[in-house]
Parts: structure tokens; C-alpha cells; sequence
């Protein structure tokens, strides 16, 4: 993620996308980091919320960079679908959690 955002173009609309991805992509590890050390299961599926939260807006500005023709979408396949995954197991840790689906 971050080689990605250090190889955008300078201009406006690159700078915008890049700080709000640097921003929710480094968020989804430091947030599941906190949910490792939740203080009970209803705190850690509030933090793990988090997690889902900004996995899913880091895959929405990568969609966005794709989008606007910032970068192309070969670029950047492999980070939609580990994005992609990342949520399916955020998700499933979840449902878990709470004792079933949502």
C-alpha cells in the first residue's frame, strides 16, 4: 500500500486519494492490532467493527484510484483482493464473535 501511494502522480486528486488511503490501509492494522488486546468480546467486536470499517474504505479509494484513471486496475488487483479477503475474514470473526450472523 504504501509503495503504491509513494508512486502516485503529484497532482491534486492523487495527493487527496493517496492521504485518505494511507490513512484507512494503515488503520486496518493498527485497529485489529487493538482488537488482539480487547477487554472483552463486546469491545473486541466493536474494534473489529473498526477493522471492517476501514478495510472496506481502503477498498473503495483503491477502487477510486482505478475510477478516476489514476492508476490502472492491474495495478493494483492484488490490493482489492487481499482487501476483499481481508473483509470476508474480518466479517466471519465477527459473526463468530457475536454467536452467529449478521
Amino acid at each position: 500500500m504504501i509503495a503504491l501511494i509513494r508512486s502516485l502522480p503529484s497532482d491534486a486528486a492523487a495527493g487527496h486519494i493517496g492521504h485518505q488511503l494511507i490513512r484507512s490501509g494503515t488503520a486496518v492494522g493498527a485497529n485489529y492490532r487493538a482488537s488482539c488486546r480487547a477487554k472483552s468480546k463486546a469491545d473486541f467486536v466493536s474494534k473489529m467493527g473498526t477493522v471492517e470499517e476501514e478495510a472496506d474504505e481502503s477498498v473503495y479509494w483503491l477502487e477510486m484510484l482505478v475510477d478516476s484513471q489514476i492508476v490502472a486496475r492491474k495495478a493494483v488487483e492484488r490490493l482489492l483482493d487481499e482487501g476483499e479477503q481481508l473483509l470476508k475474514i474480518v466479517v466471519a470473526s465477527i459473526n463468530t464473535a457475536r454467536g452467529g450472523s449478521r
